[in-house]
């Protein structure tokens, strides 16, 4: 099994997909970026979590795609109050990355184990 298996991987990466499209018209360009880049990172830390060969080191990873969920939803809620995203899409994001959130934990607990 490769890191491309995982529902959790897949689901980041749509939804990072999601946050790019959306966003690609966005002249807010700090905005603009730090939200892209906290949804990038959400995939990529659990891709490289999961290729770690320890599971101390996957657990780091896994904790840092965690972090950037929160920090992803932080941002969805400043974007709808500033009007970059609307506020059905963000709703749909905010439990998208809160589900992602979820089962990046069940990573942890399984790598814990």
């Amino acid at each position: 099994m490769s890191f491309e298996d995982l529902v959790v991987w897949k689901r980041a990466c749509r939804l990072c997909v999601n946050v790019y499209l959306h966003l690609k018209e966005c002249t807010d360009l700090g905005f603009k970026d730090q939200i892209t880049r906290s949804a990038l990172s959400i995939p990529s830390n659990i891709a490289e979590g999961y290729e770690r060969n320890t599971n101390k080191d996957a657990i780091k990873f896994f904790y840092y795609a965690k972090g950037s969920a929160g920090e992803l939803r932080t941002q969805i809620y400043i974007g709808m109050e500033i009007g970059c995203i609307h506020k059905q899409t963000g709703s749909s994001w905010l439990e998208e990355a809160q589900e992602i959130s979820m089962m990046i934990s069940g990573l942890i607990k399984a790598r814990s184990a």
